[in-house]
């Protein structure tokens, strides 16, 4: 075993990963039916075997080799003269034998019109797939919401699973290409589980009942706590009235969106500023938009810390604009000018092309100054 190790580690070989839920035990269960057929089959190979031995003196092979092709009905004859008393025994070994086929094909189809052991199946390869994520968000209950946000999450290639306890998952999932589903109650430890959430980059509760949202915040939550998981994930909900996004938030939920109050600022934002509104849906709310803003934070070790703003160079190297500084107290600067510092645990939020922001945050997380400045 430990060179098989050995050899996968010099090739580069990986185990397969496996689901956080095994589903085998549900499958054996389905199979319990099919024990007293078995028995009854080990049994009567037993009793024809003695029976045969003992009234027509078979020895041990011919006597199993008789009762097996009498017992199946296959007639192949006899493999030794036999008794009166040999044919009735044989008789009653073809219809005992008969009796118990019948029962077992009527088990079995009663198990396959049933469709349960095909659905596990399904499920189980489901669940391996689900398995190979890394990253996903789990996606709770299908809705409306679900439906643009599973679009929006395609087109930025962010892998998902969608949780639903309504049996008709499986027609929304065709319908609207969700290629990772699950039909279970999402706030429960089986459904987290079976999403493998264990490797999840968040979860996102788009119910319109806030009891429901509620317990999967409560329960990811002590999910997190139960596993010993390193980092707490992003939890994403949606509320009607803004006395729920508190609770949601209070809860442990990371962001919560009033559909509500987005609804109001966006047609406020429409009506005083309305060229505004069209650059914002020009270039920073389509997906396909080469401009990307985002929030950068700074650790602690960053070379950035202490460092005024025209010293980072980020124009220069990443070719972004850091638009706004939100400090460690909270306190927000709008349009910072080059010679504000960088403070330890703030946020920057920063324009610019993707891959720039993306360059941004790497330069943030160095300790050292970066190499690039050397140049600029």
């Amino acid at each position: 075993m430990n060179l098989l190790n050995r050899i996968r580690t010099l090739l580069h070989w990986e185990t397969p990963p496996k689901p956080d839920y095994d589903l085998l035990p549900d499958i054996y269960s389905h199979f319990k039916a099919f024990r007293l057929p078995l028995i009854f089959t080990a049994m009567i190979m037993f009793i024809g075997t003695m029976g045969y031995m003992a009234i027509d003196d078979f020895s041990l092979m011919d006597a199993i080799y008789q009762t097996g092709i009498t017992f199946t009905t296959v007639g192949f004859g006899e493999v030794a003269p036999i008794s009166d008393a040999g044919r009735l025994f044989t008789i009653t070994l073809i219809i005992t034998g008969f009796a118990v086929f019948s029962m077992a094909v009527g088990i079995m189809v009663n198990e396959i019109n049933r469709g349960e052991i095909f659905k596990i199946i399904k499920e189980r390869d489901m669940l391996y797939k689900i398995a190979r994520l890394k990253k996903h968000f789990v996606i709770c209950y299908h809705n409306d919401y679900t439906i643009e946000v599973t679009k929006e999450l395609r087109r930025s290639h962010i892998p998902f699973v969608v949780v639903d306890p309504d049996p008709k998952i499986e027609a929304w999932a065709k319908e609207h290409k969700y290629p990772y589903y699950l039909c279970e109650e999402p706030h429960t430890e089986v459904a987290m589980l079976k999403a493998h959430l264990s490797s999840a980059g968040g979860l996102i509760t788009l119910s319109g009942s806030i009891a429901d949202n509620i317990a999967i915040i409560a329960s990811v939550r002590l999910f997190e706590k139960e596993h010993g998981l390193p980092r707490p994930y992003n939890l994403i909900s949606s509320a009607e009235t803004l006395s729920d996004v508190e609770k949601l938030k209070k809860l442990g939920a990371d962001t919560v969106v009033s559909p509500t109050k987005l609804t109001a600022q966006r047609i406020t934002s429409m009506a005083a500023r309305p060229d505004m509104e069209n650059l914002l849906e020009e270039f920073l709310y389509r997906s396909d938009t080469p401009l990307d803003m985002e929030e950068v934070f700074v650790p602690k070790y960053s070379w950035m810390v202490l460092n005024r703003l025209k010293e980072t160079h980020l124009r220069e190297i990443a070719n972004v604009s850091v638009v706004g500084i939100t400090r460690k107290d909270g306190k927000f600067i709008p349009m910072p000018k080059g010679d504000d510092l960088v403070t330890s645990e703030s946020t920057l939020l920063v324009v610019g092309t993707q891959k720039g922001v993306v360059l941004t945050k790497e330069l943030v997380r160095q300790r050292n100054k970066p190499q690039e400045l050397r140049y600029v």
